[in-house]
């Protein structure tokens, strides 16, 4: 790997003022890498550099996501400007990405939730996210009801869209496999999938609606969907 083009700064001061990549040779800057903040302006995003891990784009430009060292990784003839802190977890998630998340907060426009895995790896720490209205579903978006979709608690697989605020990642749940995959009722108990817009309650049978992902959690087990069959 090879490093980019650096701004030698030492002084947080100067954090906020610049950009971080400017035309400084590598030599200079070999051994020591620039730091910069959560949300500072790292350079354009052009032909030239693109954005990457523990970073993202806005409005043409390329912001860091942490506070940590820049650096540059040269891939396929393109700069990658990536972020890395010291003890850092190696996986954060990037767009496109299959995330599994809990909802936290709904309102009638979206649905705040914390990021706790990318893929089958388990983050250290939870990233903040949110599940706007529109992000739902692929068909009829302007239809979709977030109340009907999902509830504080629930365990969603979502796909990260493209970053535009920082600190926080946009999630879509638009495709047939995404959507809620664990569920507990009103009171506490473990909810089995009926269909692809209802839960039931293994416990009191209630149904509620969801916006329910083509999979079948792994907590569900046959005794459980046998007593659901039994009451329809």
């Amino acid at each position: 790997m090879k490093r980019g083009l650096f701004f030698n700064i030492d002084k947080s001061v100067r954090l906020q003022q610049i950009n971080i990549i400017s035309c400084v040779t590598m030599k200079e800057l070999r051994d020591e890498p620039p730091i910069c903040l959560p949300g500072q302006r790292l350079c354009l995003s052009d032909k030239i550099y693109t954005s990457g891990q523990g970073t993202y784009e806005r409005r043409g430009y390329i912001y860091s996501q942490l506070a940590g060292y820049v650096d540059i990784v040269e891939r396929d003839g393109v700069k990658v400007v990536e972020v890395h802190t010291s003890g850092e977890q190696t996986v954060v998630p990037t767009q496109g990405d299959i995330v599994t998340a809990q909802v936290y907060i709904i309102t009638q426009q979206h649905c705040k939730c914390f990021i706790k895995c990318v893929g089958d790896a388990v983050l250290r720490r939870p990233f903040r996210a949110i599940l706007r209205r529109e992000d739902i579903r692929a068909t009829e978006k302007d239809k979709a009801d977030i109340y009907k979709s999902f509830r504080p608690g629930d365990i969603i697989l979502a796909r990260v869209l493209p970053i535009t605020e920082a600190h926080t990642y946009q999630l879509s749940t638009a495709e047939n496999e995404l959507g809620v995959v664990i569920a507990h009722s009103e009171h506490g108990h473990p909810m089995v999938p009926i269909s692809w817009t209802e839960m039931q309650c293994s416990k009191t049978y209630i149904k509620e609606c969801r916006k329910v992902a083509k999979v079948v959690p792994e907590n569900v087990d046959q005794e459980t969907l046998k007593k659901r069959k039994k009451s329809e």
